[in-house]
């Protein structure tokens, strides 16, 4: 089994055990592509990472996540008067009976009648029953109780639809849990 090698006008052919290889040089727009890839690469490279000028994308990221960590935590100031006026929005209290559907009627019943959790249509309430203490009790949840904090998993803005459409749950007296706290004065 001998090597052979040929020379002909497109490269070097190797035989070996009757197998041709054909050593062919690669095109130039393919060298081209090629160089003009790794220049740009090695330009890139040391413009935004060693030389810290331009644009600084991890930095650009890092203020990003700052902006939408601010934008989530902030949601504005929660007042009663503030969470009475949302309950009277039709738009907000539809978003709010959409997110109690999906996150709190498998404890609270459909109609918030209470199943494992307390009936929200009386006039009893474990942890108050101003429209702020309903909105705190949605956004930081009742650990002790079983009840999840929402407010990292639904943002500020929708604990707000939510608690206005709890508000509109409040005093309907929909036949369920019997009643636990105290009565709402």
């Amino acid at each position: 089994m001998s090597d052979a090698k040929h020379g002909n006008d497109n490269g070097v052919i190797h035989v070996y055990d009757g197998i041709e290889e054909q050593d062919h040089r690669l095109p130039n727009w393919w060298l081209a592509l090629l160089w003009g890839t790794l220049v740009f690469g090695l330009g890139y490279w040391l413009y935004y990472e060693t030389t810290g000028t331009g644009v600084q994308p991890r930095a650009e990221l890092k203020a990003d996540l700052a902006e939408l960590a601010k934008q989530q935590n902030t949601g504005g100031t929660v007042t009663d008067d503030g969470l009475l006026l949302l309950a009277g929005n039709a738009e907000s209290t539809a978003a709010g009976k959409a997110a109690f559907q999906t996150t709190c009627a498998a404890c609270h019943g459909a109609s918030g009648e209470g199943t494992i959790g307390p009936n929200l249509t009386d006039k009893y309430w474990l942890h108050g029953g101003k429209p702020t203490d309903i909105h705190r009790t949605i956004a930081n949840g009742a650990v002790e109780k079983g009840m999840p904090a929402w407010k990292q998993t639904l943002g500020a803005e929708r604990v707000k639809q939510l608690a206005a459409y709890v508000l509109t749950l409040k005093g309907q007296d929909v036949a369920g849990k019997p009643p636990q706290g105290e009565p709402e004065s």
